[in-house]
């Protein structure tokens, strides 16, 4: 019923904006071949899905709705959206028929069916954005502190003074969603115009009861929008960017670092306190978690070496079996 592993990762090519611009990469089945100058090199890389350039959100949310479905039946799930800045990450996730906005419709439209059964549901949504490694509620954009808290009995986390919304329907909690989106942190860098500075993530809580059957769980659902992975010496940020970017950088190779050690059996420790991000979501990667990433990549010359780098850290991701670690 619920076929999809502990972790995978989906490729996903940008479509470019501008048709006269040259596409330098292709992906071949299993292969991505890059031509620069003239010369032509091929890599060969893991996923278990590439989707084409001609491929829909819809298409996409299609070959994961098992895993969202997943969430309803106990599994605590992260889907993240990873790549280079203006690959389409935030398209992917966020935009009006994104996989968010998507995976909330399934969610209650899942609901209903199974009250007929007697389950009952309890939905309730956060938002929030990771900025310089400071939390902010993208809900009330109060500038109160936010603390990670985990407890380690129940295996659960919770962030002190972010709002938590309990929701009744699909478009309740999506025009919440959006204006959330509204106030996350936007700069212009070389890379694009329109550049998030800032991991954005969506957690959906879910509690399940059944009088008939006398079940009683909860599952949360992680939804991350990465900031964007930048070479800083191709980005040419200055000031407070180059701050933004180190720290993008060093939280998304933080997040490189867990998923290594959750993989390898003979890591005694692993770093989730080390970031933010990873620390946020140490319960939902481990113990009966379910993970996908998505690499958004750009086809074009002059972002081959990103691309290439991207493609590696999800075929690290993809490579990675997660280990039961505490």
């Amino acid at each position: 019923m619920l076929p999809f592993e502990s972790n995978e990762s989906m490729l996903r090519v940008q479509v470019p904006d501008n048709d006269e611009v040259k596409q330098e990469i292709y992906i071949e089945d299993s292969k991505a071949r890059a031509s620069s100058n003239g010369e032509i090199k091929r890599h060969h890389f893991n996923f278990d899905k590439v989707f084409q350039q001609s491929s829909t959100n819809q298409e996409i949310f299609e070959e994961i709705s098992q895993l969202v479905q997943s969430a309803l039946y106990g599994f605590n799930v992260c889907i993240f959206a990873y790549g280079q800045t203006g690959s389409g990450k935030t398209y992917t996730m966020s935009s009006e028929d994104g996989i968010i906005p998507l995976t909330v419709n399934q969610i209650f439209e899942t609901c209903d069916k199974l009250r007929t059964r007697d389950y009952k549901f309890k939905i309730f949504g956060e938002f929030l954005q990771i900025y310089n490694e400071t939390i902010m509620d993208l809900i009330n954009g109060s500038e109160q502190k936010h603390e990670i808290k985990h407890d380690q009995q129940s295996k659960t986390t919770y962030i002190t003074n972010l709002t938590r919304i309990q929701f009744e329907s699909p478009e309740e909690m999506n025009k919440t969603l959006h204006r959330a989106l509204e106030n996350r942190s936007i700069a212009t860098t070389k890379s694009n115009e329109r550049s998030s500075r800032s991991h954005t993530v969506c957690i959906i809580r879910i509690e399940v009861t059944n009088p008939t059957t006398q079940e009683s769980y909860s599952s949360v659902l992680n939804l991350i929008d990465l900031a964007g992975s930048e070479r800083i010496a191709q980005s040419q940020v200055v000031g407070d960017r180059l701050k933004e970017t180190q720290a993008i950088n060093k939280s998304l190779s933080c997040l490189g670092d867990v998923i290594h050690a959750l993989g390898d059996e003979s890591s005694k420790h692993v770093p989730f306190r080390n970031s933010k991000l990873t620390y946020l979501l140490q319960y939902s990667l481990m113990e009966d978690s379910k993970t996908l990433m998505f690499v958004n990549v750009s086809p074009l010359e002059k972002h081959i070496s990103e691309t290439i780098n991207s493609l590696r850290f999800a075929t690290k991701v993809n490579n990675t079996g997660l280990q039961r670690k505490t």
